[in-house]
């Protein structure tokens, strides 16, 4: 079931889309505009899983429960791992 909709457009998006259906790309600027609006969802949905994703990270990396180090204790551990193997 299709809807009808009504938007405005700046003149050179409208230039571009009459010029791809005039050109044969697709068959009226319905078309286009549909084309158009399952790229922009199917975007959406891929920025919400690696929304969603960052997300787990996140709560992973705060959930850790070894200990926060400091600075320098980053430092004190990283020389001694590095003494040992020279």
């Amino acid at each position: 079931m299709n809807e009808k909709l009504s938007i405005s457009l700046p003149t050179e998006m409208v230039a571009a889309i009459k010029s791809r259906v005039d050109a044969g790309a697709y068959a009226s600027t319905s078309e286009v505009l549909r084309a158009a609006v399952r790229v922009w969802l199917r975007e959406e949905e891929e920025y919400q899983e690696r929304i969603a994703a960052i997300r787990q990270k996140v709560k992973a990396s705060l959930d850790d429960p070894r200990p926060n180090l400091s600075g320098g204790e980053v430092k004190q551990r990283l020389d001694a791992f590095f003494d040992k193997r020279r």
